[in-house]
């Protein structure tokens, strides 16, 4: 070991690039299945999670399958072979901070593929986190703009009235939030 990383026995590997872990491939705006098919035949594993959605046109209705993350296929791979993936037509490169790919916890794949598999209702909703602005979407408080905080594992939604310098906070569902851009 050395500063604080494992080495292979080579000695020049670091020991995570030789585990076959999940990516996240960023791709090109609405690629995702081309890339998927260019990855099967490059013999990547990948996963694209989709969620079915009915769309309604003039006349008709429509059931497509749309992907839960656009933007994105997981890859599994030895990090060492990265550049299959990379020089895949569409694919912009491997999500991660500092110039390295951040691999993924094989748990979180896991269970996607289990809510998928036992048709559970998924489908993508806008990234919300503590302490971010958001917009009321519906119920007795559309439109109102507040902030987004926990307490005891509740969300809640904090509306601030800035001219007498007081705040209320009430319990909502987060689905009921979007946040402001």
């Amino acid at each position: 070991m050395i500063g604080g990383k494992a080495f292979s026995e080579a000695g020049a590997v670091p020991a995570e690039c030789l585990e076959e872990r999940w990516y996240a491939a960023q791709t090109c705006a609405k690629h995702e299945k081309s890339v998927l098919d260019q990855l099967s035949q490059r013999t990547v594993e990948a996963y694209l999670p989709a969620y079915s959605s009915v769309r309604r046109w003039k006349d008709r209705r429509v059931r497509l399958e749309l992907p839960l993350f656009p933007g994105y296929v997981f890859v599994r791979l030895v990090l060492r072979d990265r550049l299959r993936v990379l020089q895949t037509p569409s694919v912009v490169r491997l999500v991660g901070f500092g110039g390295q790919p951040a691999a993924l916890p094989d748990h979180e794949i896991e269970a996607l593929r289990q809510g998928l598999a036992r048709e559970m209702r998924l489908e993508p909703y806008p990234y919300l986190k503590v302490g971010q602005r958001v917009r009321v979407r519906t119920g007795p408080l559309l439109g109102l703009e507040g902030i987004l905080v926990r307490k005891k594992n509740k969300t809640r939604f904090v509306i601030s009235l800035d001219l007498i310098m007081r705040s209320v906070a009430a319990e909502i569902d987060m689905a009921e939030l979007e946040p402001i851009r």
